[in-house]
């Protein structure tokens, strides 16, 4: 099964698409990752993005389709594969799906992870990430046992720059701006999915296997 997951910022789109991915025993392929081990192995199209990323300039959707193109040729994605972080826009959805025409595959469902702005703020602002070993906490649902502590390392837990309100309404109005239409594109594909993402994780993760089915 070939599918994308969309979502806004907060709507744990990486999370669930791990969890899916892992349940469906099928990669999940994060753009940014296989961008990153493109450039380190050095292939062709890994030459070609680091060009642009050592001058400091985005990376050309067709390169970065010709990254997925060569990460989905490998042999464990034979049976299906999750993407997440891509597309972003409607012009990269039309360059991919050429890419799945001309590769013969099919792109099967798409999951949009349907959540409240609000909710989002809540979620990002009281999120707090150890700075030692990467563990994510947050103040109101997932506090952690020592305040401004690590319940696994006892490192001093970080509020990102960017998990400030204003920072997440200003990301939040890009994604409206930028990825919204890609919900309309998709569902006049036949190959949208909504499904609401509140709730414990276990819980919204039952209702996208449940559409996938």
């Amino acid at each position: 099964m070939r599918i994308i997951f969309l979502g806004a910022p907060g709507s744990g789109k990486g999370t669930q698409s791990k969890l899916v991915a892992k349940d469906l025993n099928i990669p999940q392929l994060s753009t940014g990752d296989i961008l990153r081990e493109a450039v380190k192995v050095g292939t062709d199209v890994g030459k070609e993005a680091k060009k642009f990323m050592d001058a400091g300039d985005l990376v050309p959707d067709e390169i970065i389709v010709g990254i997925i193109k060569d990460r989905t040729a490998e042999s464990d994605c034979a049976p299906g594969f999750i993407l997440d972080g891509f597309p972003r826009t409607v012009e990269q959805a039309n360059t991919l799906q050429d890419m799945f025409e001309n590769s013969g595959l099919t792109l099967e469902k798409v999951v949009y992870l349907e959540i409240d702005p609000d909710k989002v703020v809540e979620r990002l602002t009281g999120r707090r990430i150890c700075s030692k070993c990467g563990a994510e906490f947050h103040l109101k649902f997932k506090a952690p046992n020592k305040d401004g502590k690590c319940d696994i390392c006892e490192a001093d837990l970080m509020h990102r720059s960017d998990d400030h309100e204003d920072k997440i309404r200003n990301r939040l109005q890009n994604y409206e701006a930028q990825t919204a239409p890609l919900i309309e594109y998709y569902d006049n594909l036949g190959v949208l999915n909504r499904v609401l993402a509140v709730g414990d994780i276990p819980e919204i993760t039952k209702s996208i296997m449940g559409v996938l089915k």
